[in-house]
């Protein structure tokens, strides 16, 4: 087992973390994003950027991330900023901490919504909290305290996790032979259902059919929902 290891990478991957007014895939907005986009060289480029969503951020997500109308009411919209965040997760792959559920889609939601297709095709996604809960099945500050040997201070802070999901990704690394590292394989082994988008909207049933995984057509078959 290697003490020191690094991303074997062809290509960059950005590791980011969100957070949100609610966690409504679909209807809540981004107040910060934070990312560390890592390149095949070992160079690492890191940002924190705060959002003003546009919405009232319920007190509730405010106690969770401790970010008020207040501190964002000056910050730029997501779409003052969709354009440039584009190019930077252009040609990456990505990185996160129940990312496949939950930031990607709501990233997904936020460039359409500026009626900007953010592709994911040809891209490959690790989902190191798919990776933990396969593992050792405990939260972020557990896995943090696991495979780093450290408390994770100020947790709920946007850098501050995604710099932790990027060190517990190579604690896991560290930890397991089993695990290769290589993108493609992790981003594999990180998925977790059949389901056939990030957001596990639609999966596939027992006969390998399409069906909705959500609404009031839950279970139902998706060509047969759109037949009628």
């Amino acid at each position: 087992m290697q003490d020191n290891i690094s991303l074997k990478l062809e290509r960059p991957i950005i590791f980011f973390d969100l957070e949100t007014t609610g966690t409504n895939v679909t209807r809540d907005r981004i107040v910060e994003i934070s990312y560390i986009k890592v390149y095949p060289d070992g160079r690492e480029e890191r940002k924190s950027r705060r959002l003003n969503p546009e919405m009232h951020i319920p007190e509730a997500s405010t106690a969770v991330h401790h970010i008020t109308d207040e501190d964002v009411k000056d910050e730029p919209t997501f779409r003052q900023v969709a354009k440039s965040l584009l190019e930077i997760f252009e040609g990456s792959d990505i990185a996160g901490y129940n990312s496949n559920k939950f930031d990607v889609p709501v990233l997904m939601e936020e460039f359409g919504r500026c009626g900007i297709n953010f592709d994911v095709n040809g891209r490959r996604f690790i989902d190191v909290q798919n990776i933990f809960h396969k593992m050792e099945q405990r939260t972020l500050v557990a896995a943090y305290r696991f495979y780093c040997g450290r408390e994770l201070e100020d947790a709920h802070s946007a850098m501050a996790d995604t710099q932790a999901t990027y060190e517990v990704l190579l604690g896991q690394l560290r930890k397991y032979e089993e695990l290769e590292n290589d993108v493609e394989f992790l981003a594999k082994f990180s998925t977790i259902g059949r389901n056939l988008d990030l957001a596990a909207r639609i999966v596939l049933d027992d006969n390998d059919a399409p069906v909705f995984n959500f609404g009031k057509h839950k279970g139902k078959a998706v060509k047969e929902v759109f037949r009628k």
